[in-house]
């Protein structure tokens, strides 16, 4: 009988190439459309807490979409956050790209999770007169900031360039983001080529599994003008 003429070497084979079949869907999927992102700081509470998994829509923005105000996206700080890294060791590079690429290590150094509070054009200043961050004039009413956090310890005035996004973190006292990188080359901006994707759901821990809070605070904020800002404002 051939189920007679299985031997364990052969069943062990099956399992690996099964196995191995598996990884590699995760990995083109995990490349191509969704990928698991480890939340490995504080930065973004309360909307994102420290190890959740959450699972980046790599499609946002593929076909035409641009990253809007409010959406929480995960990007490449290299150029903007961070400067050029020597390339280390590759084969504990490979590994630790596959693992993060799944979820199960933090992501690289130069990977940020953070909320785009501006698009190219807009003037984003904090803060007004009732301590309120403004875009394009209008107050913004951040209900998703950490609670007892202000918008903004560090006052400031900038106008984004074209193709360049102003990320905050929710945690404002607790989050390295745009306002800390204003006087280096790229000034914070995140220029939206370097946008990985959308994050769109909670994945893991299971009590926490839901869709990524949307937001209309931005919804009363006008388009920047056809003609630019005027000359106090600084990019």
């Amino acid at each position: 009988m051939a189920d007679e003429e299985r031997t364990p070497g052969s069943s062990w084979r099956r399992t690996a190439l099964v196995g191995g079949a598996c990884v590699t869907f995760l990995l083109l999927l995990s490349h191509f459309v969704i990928q698991p992102f480890l939340i490995p700081s504080g930065s973004m509470e309360p909307t994102l807490q420290v190890g959740d998994r959450i699972l980046v829509n790599k499609l946002a923005y593929r076909f035409g979409d641009e990253p809007a105000r409010g959406d929480v996206v995960v990007f490449d700080g290299t150029g903007s956050f961070v400067e050029e890294q020597p390339r280390g060791n590759p084969v504990t590079g490979l590994l630790h790209d596959g693992a993060a690429a799944l979820g199960l290590a933090e992501p690289d150094e130069t990977d940020f999770v953070k909320r785009v509070v501006g698009t190219g054009g807009d003037r984003v200043v904090c803060c007004d007169e009732d301590g309120r961050l403004t875009v394009n004039g209008v107050p913004v009413e951040e209900r998703y900031v950490m609670l007892g956090d202000r918008p903004s310890s560090v006052p400031f005035d900038i106008v984004v360039p074209p193709d360049r996004l102003w990320v905050m973190g929710d945690h404002r006292s607790q989050s390295s983001d745009s306002r800390d990188h204003l006087g280096s080359a790229g000034g914070g901006m995140v220029p939206v080529d370097r946008v990985v994707g959308r994050a769109d759901w909670i994945a893991w821990p299971f009590d926490r599994w839901s869709t990524v809070p949307g937001t209309d605070a931005f919804a009363a904020v006008p388009a920047p003008p056809a003609g630019g800002h005027g000359a106090g404002a600084h990019g």
